[in-house]
């Protein structure tokens, strides 16, 4: 049965209905209570009827920093077909993002001045429960140990940058670009096996923008993780997000217009591009409130709720 780690500034705790039962250890970052396993079970299973409730504290991001924060690159088939790409041809990618970039679940996410087009993009975020070498061969029957559990994330993302520099890592790492929370769900092996259940849901200023199920991923936990285990360490807290599912502001401008822009010069070609998505109303705005959920209601899973307000300039700053 799936348990809700949520951490403040002072301390970590078992969520149960609404309410927070302290959990007594003295780990401070995520790796060091994942080892204190048997402090958050003794607290999962005496809930505290006196403790705080969720509507009365500040949460931290359940995932600590420093750690490694690794991403898959178009590993939704729904978010292939946005970008043009047929889902069955999509080789599999990865890209680090800055663990600086990672902030709470009500935290602002902060739009440089620079950065004229904000997306969101929510991801399953999976937390590494045990020391994965190079070389490692992740299988269906060690998952439980290689995955402590899962987070929320938002994979939030300056377009301009990453697609007139072709730079991923600045694109994608500014501080507060990785809303995660509000909870750290640990999960057991049946929890695992039920992973295309969960359901992404986002929303901006009420609006729904991405809904999809994990059953929609293109290159499943087992599979990455070994791919990724091919180059890429990984130690107990690290984070790897897993991809984000359709609907997202940025959409491939379709193939008579590609065709057409490849004969220019990149320069070029990139700016006519960003003209035309000056117009696109759902890039992020100062001002957007943008909510983050996934589930599973079947076998009572829920990640809880990010709730993020964008604060920063608004769309088409100058390239």
């Amino acid at each position: 049965m799936s348990t809700n780690v949520a951490r403040t500034g002072d301390g970590w705790w078992v969520e149960h209905d609404g309410r927070l039962t302290r959990i007594t250890t003295k780990a401070t970052t995520t790796a060091e209570l994942l080892a204190d396993r048997s402090a958050v079970d003794t607290a999962a299973g005496a809930p505290d009827p006196d403790g705080p409730s969720l509507q009365d504290v500040s949460l931290l991001s359940p995932v600590t920093v420093p750690a490694r924060v690794v991403a898959q690159m178009v590993n939704y088939r729904s978010h292939a077909r946005d970008s043009g790409i047929d889902p069955d041809t999509v080789p599999p990618a990865f890209f680090r993002k800055a663990s600086g970039s990672v902030c709470g679940p009500t935290d602002a996410i902060r739009c440089p001045g620079h950065v004229g087009f904000l997306d969101y993009e929510i991801e399953l975020g999976l937390v590494i429960g045990r020391r994965i070498d190079v070389g490692t061969v992740v299988t269906e029957d060690d998952l439980a140990e290689v995955i402590a559990g899962i987070v929320v994330t938002n994979d939030v993302s300056a377009r301009d940058i990453q697609l007139t520099r072709t730079q991923f890592y600045e694109a994608k790492s500014y501080p507060t670009f990785t809303p995660v929370g509000p909870f750290l769900t640990l999960v057991d092996r049946d929890e695992l096996a039920a992973l295309e259940r969960l359901r992404l849901t986002l929303g901006v200023n009420g609006e729904i923008r991405q809904d999809s199920t994990v059953a929609d991923m293109i290159v499943k936990p087992v599979r990455a993780l070994t791919l990724l285990a091919r180059f890429q360490a990984l130690d107990p807290g690290d984070l790897v997000l897993t991809g984000t599912p359709g609907g997202t502001a940025l959409k491939s401008p379709g193939p008579v217009t590609e065709r057409i822009g490849a004969l220019l010069p990149p320069a070029v070609r990139w700016r006519a591009f960003f003209k035309r998505q000056a117009g696109n109303p759902r890039y992020l705005k100062d001002g957007d409130v943008i909510t983050a959920a996934i589930t599973d209601p079947l076998l009572g899973i829920d990640l809880g709720r990010q709730t993020n307000i964008v604060r920063g300039p608004a769309r088409g700053a100058a390239l």
